[in-house]
């Protein structure tokens, strides 16, 4: 038996105008992912445990089988181990976005979507400033970078909101506060002059795009425990496919193989054919797959209605038709980590639809892949990270 977990970041939400009243997964014309419903088990699953945030990090951890209660450790450590850094004792890691900040607004908490090309420079700029014994900035992925801060426990009881959760909002009020506070604040601050009049931002302002105009940490954590490995707990060796670190650094947590598959972005141009295909290569070697698609979510975020539409479509169309052509032998599980709902360009910790679906498992009455037709199932799980057990038959 082989499995294929399909994570459509952000893909469930709320109804909107833009749809007519209608969620994006009830917009989106999606008929292999309908067909999964009719044919498979369908339902809701809780990924997000009371009192914590809807973040990807807890999220995911939670679809990939970990109970976030017992293993989340903070997301900017996660990101870390991604990026091959191996933290000290009492030495914290914080993801550290560029973002564009005009007249006190988060008008994006991406730097309007900055390649790596360029943030990478910028950032290289940054650490040359600011950088020193304590305080080190770390390259990631477009504008997902770490910052690392020696002797920084304190920075555990210090309160710092996700940029994602201020688009199009006043900074004001949203800005660190508590034990670390003023060395946040400070590098902020400082930031700005760096990035000013940069030429990465010259050339992106004179092309039309939005210049990065600052730093803003948040997510901090120390390092992480070690995790059980993904063998030793479900008995199947695994690989995983994203393009961003939060996804690697889990898969790293917990033993996973992580594949690198050309053309997958964070974005909608992701090559949704290419990494569909590399995963189920993949199972030449492995029992099992995820396969992590960012550009939901990211669509989101950016309150893009049609955009996110037109990334489930692609999903449907390039992911899931070769999928749904293959049954015996295989076992499958779709479903989003969270919603992102268009409204308000961010997460929530409701419940999302899944389907598990192939060899084993038997129609529970759905007619369509979205929430209404998950929840008209009457099929809820409580608690999401059991779903991998039901996947893998444990």
């Amino acid at each position: 038996m082989k499995f294929v977990v399909l994570i459509t970041d952000g893909a469930s939400g709320w109804a909107v105008d833009a749809f007519g009243g209608r969620t994006s997964l009830e917009a989106a014309a999606l008929p292999n992912l309908d067909r999964l419903a009719r044919e498979g088990t369908v339902g809701l699953a809780h990924t997000v445990p009371g009192g914590m945030e809807p973040s990807s990090a807890v999220a995911c951890m939670s679809v990939l089988g970990y109970d976030p209660c017992r293993y989340y450790a903070g997301r900017g450590p996660i990101e870390a181990v991604a990026l091959g850094i191996d933290l000290e004792p009492e030495q914290a890691a914080l993801r550290c976005n560029l973002v564009t900040v005009v007249d006190g607004v988060m008008r994006s908490y991406a730097a309007g979507g900055i390649p790596s090309s360029e943030s990478h420079v910028l950032l290289e700029a940054i650490q040359s400033e600011l950088g020193d014994g304590q305080v080190r900035f770390h390259p990631g992925v477009g504008f997902r970078h770490i910052l690392t801060v020696r002797d920084g426990r304190s920075l555990l009881d210090t309160h710092c909101t996700p940029p994602h959760d201020l688009t199009d909002q006043t900074v004001d009020g949203h800005v660190p506060s508590g034990p670390a506070a003023d060395l946040l604040l400070d590098l902020m601050e400082r930031s700005k002059a760096v990035l000013a009049d940069h030429p990465i931002n010259r050339r992106r302002i004179e092309r039309g795009d939005l210049p990065a105009t600052q730093i803003w940490p948040f997510w901090p954590g120390l390092h992480p425990d070690a995790l059980p490995s993904f063998l030793d707990t479900y008995g199947v060796r695994a690989a995983v496919t994203s393009s961003v670190d939060l996804l690697r650094g889990i898969a790293r947590q917990i033993s996973m193989s992580v594949l690198e598959i050309r053309g997958v972005t964070d974005g909608t141009d992701n090559d949704y054919a290419a990494q569909m295909e590399g995963a189920l290569v993949s199972l030449d070697e492995n029992d099992l797959v995820v396969v992590h698609v960012e550009a939901p979510d990211a669509t989101g975020h950016a309150g893009d209605a049609e955009g996110k539409r037109e990334s489930l479509e692609c999903i449907d169309r390039l992911m899931v038709g070769p999928l749904a052509g293959v049954r015996r032998g295989f076992r499958v599980l779709v479903m989003p980590d969270h919603p992102t709902p268009l409204a308000i360009k961010t997460h929530t910790a409701e419940p999302v639809p899944f389907i598990l679906w192939g060899e084993g498992f038997e129609p529970n009455g759905a007619v369509a892949f979205n929430e209404a037709a998950a929840s008209a199932t009457g099929l809820e799980v409580a608690h999401g990270h059991e779903l991998m057990g039901r996947l893998l038959g444990r």
